[in-house]
């Protein structure tokens, strides 16, 4: 099967991740291509001798083209390859063996892997992939994102006019410290400069950037490979982080944020229930009064700003 046409722009994106630490099933989902294509590009740019990300921002778009597209994909045996993850994800299912899935891939290509073969590269790639463990995280890896469920009413005092106001959420995976802020929706713009305004509160920005599969940062949720918005993107490549959307209908992607959302409407949203609020900006400032309270409290050991683990802005 001929592997996906990256655009010049995704290509580009591709070939900066690696720097950062990142494997290729993260790249894939990143930029929104599966964790195959994003390999053989990688290694089309090693072959050209493309190592480095200052090598690749030297090259214009024709050259970066020529010299990525011109190096053919490696023709390993001529078969269709099974999705792999796919076929980890059935064998949870009670009753299914490989024996099974090889059998239906078997009846789908008649020119594919002998059994033999099938389960030994299934192996192979098994020992690839990490055991689930509790996740821990380091310092300066990851701020999750998302909004919280709850919003806040907005009176507009000459028309009596009621809007609500979303809630922002941003927390740091290793100290738990977060940023919080109402905007007047979840659109784009808006949830764009809340992560500008985030980064500015930090003080620094993290290797990764993990949001949900929100409308606004995600175009196309997928469980493997989701669609970024470009204007995301743009953002990401700025502060130089990388945006990790969270996986669909696997909450312990997102565990972290989760937490985080319940503390916000616990220790900011309930103690503002009664009042009244005529504008966003009105309605902030009380919100980050009660942000700044909710960061000094002790109630947690790893809980405390550490800027110098971040890159800085």
């Amino acid at each position: 099967m001929a592997a996906e046409r990256l655009s010049v722009r995704k290509i580009r994106e591709v070939l900066r991740l690696p720097a950062l630490g990142l494997s290729q099933r993260d790249i894939g989902r990143s930029t929104g291509i599966s964790h195959n294509t994003a390999g053989l590009y990688i290694g089309r740019a090693k072959k050209a001798g493309l190592l480095s990300p200052a090598a690749v921002e030297a090259l214009d778009d024709t050259q970066l083209e020529a010299a990525v597209l011109g190096v053919p994909p490696s023709q390993e045996t001529g078969r269709p390859i099974p999705d792999w993850s796919i076929v980890h994800r059935e064998l949870s299912r009670k009753g299914v063996t490989l024996q099974l899935l090889w059998s239906e891939y078997k009846h789908s290509h008649p020119d594919g892997y002998q059994y033999t073969q099938y389960v030994t590269r299934f192996r192979l790639w098994e020992g690839t992939i990490d055991p689930v463990l509790r996740q821990e995280h380091r310092a300066g890896e990851k701020i999750f994102v998302d909004y919280a469920g709850q919003t806040v009413s907005i009176i507009d005092a000459e028309t009596g006019e009621i809007s609500q106001a979303q809630l922002f959420v941003g927390v740091l995976g290793a100290s738990n410290f977060m940023y919080v802020e109402l905007t007047a929706s979840q659109s784009l713009p808006d949830w764009i400069g809340s992560h500008v305004r985030m980064y500015t509160y930090f003080r620094g920005v993290s290797e990764l950037t993990v949001p949900d599969n929100l409308r606004a940062g995600v175009r196309k949720a997928c469980y493997y490979e989701p669609d970024i918005n470009p204007t995301y993107l743009d953002l990401a490549r700025h502060y130089n982080t990388t945006v990790l959307p969270t996986r669909v209908a696997a909450p312990r992607d997102k565990a972290k944020v989760e937490t985080a959302v319940q503390i916000a409407e616990r220790s900011i949203l309930a103690p503002l229930r009664n009042h009244t609020f005529h504008s966003i900006a009105e309605a902030n400032h009380e919100v980050r009064r009660l942000l700044e309270e909710l960061n000094d409290r002790p109630f947690q050991e790893a809980r405390g700003h550490a800027p110098h683990t971040l890159r800085g802005t």
